[in-house]
């Protein structure tokens, strides 16, 4: 059974290596893996998703509007910008961080803080303080690693070997802090949250 997974935040967050790591993860425990990515109109500032599917077998690396069984997203109002591509049953896990796009910061849009707040407790989402925690262990760039362990979590990926991927695909000086933040990561998704099968 195909599983769609996807992976949104704003460029500069590091979206995109997370979810390089994950599909190199997942290839590597012999599933059939698709990935698309789509960069906003920058690297930094531009809106940035990135769908991953696997399974035994894959014909589309793109993920329906109401087909995704998880969302898993490094700012918090790129979750209701994204929540379309849900399945009503699907999870959420979102990083309570803001992080202005560029319509906010050219004045195009606004940042309704409290209404996204509002509006993501209604729809039961897992919150998660990645940045703090990326910052208790001593580098702001890990948030990304830390959200790539709750999602390990979520879906149940535990058997697959992380800590060689990570160290396979991160540079050396930084694979103790990156192994660090997926534990982390894993350990901010309790038990009963699990339903994934």
């Amino acid at each position: 059974m195909t599983k769609s997974i996807l992976l949104v935040g704003v460029g500069g967050q590091g979206t995109i290596l997370a979810s390089k790591l994950l599909t190199t993860g997942l290839m590597e425990a012999g599933y059939d893996v698709k990935m698309s990515e789509i960069h906003g109109m920058s690297q930094r500032g531009g809106s940035v998703s990135s769908q991953v599917r696997y399974g035994e077998k894959v014909y589309s690396p793109v993920i329906e509007v109401g087909g995704a069984d998880i969302l898993v997203s490094f700012e918090k109002m790129e979750t209701l910008r994204w929540i379309k591509f849900l399945k009503p049953e699907g999870k959420i896990i979102y990083n309570n961080y803001r992080m202005d796009s560029m319509p906010v910061l050219t004045g195009k849009a606004e940042y309704l803080e409290t209404e996204i707040d509002e509006e993501l407790e209604r729809l039961n989402a897992i919150c998660l303080n990645a940045a703090d925690k990326a910052l208790e262990l001593g580098n702001a760039k890990i948030m990304n690693v830390i959200l790539l362990g709750s999602l390990v979590k979520s879906m149940k990926l535990e058997h697959i070997n992380w800590e060689k991927i990570i160290k396979d695909n991160v540079k050396e000086k930084f694979v103790d802090i990156n192994i660090k933040a997926l534990k982390e990561g894993m350990n901010l998704i309790p038990s009963e949250a699990v339903q994934i099968n």
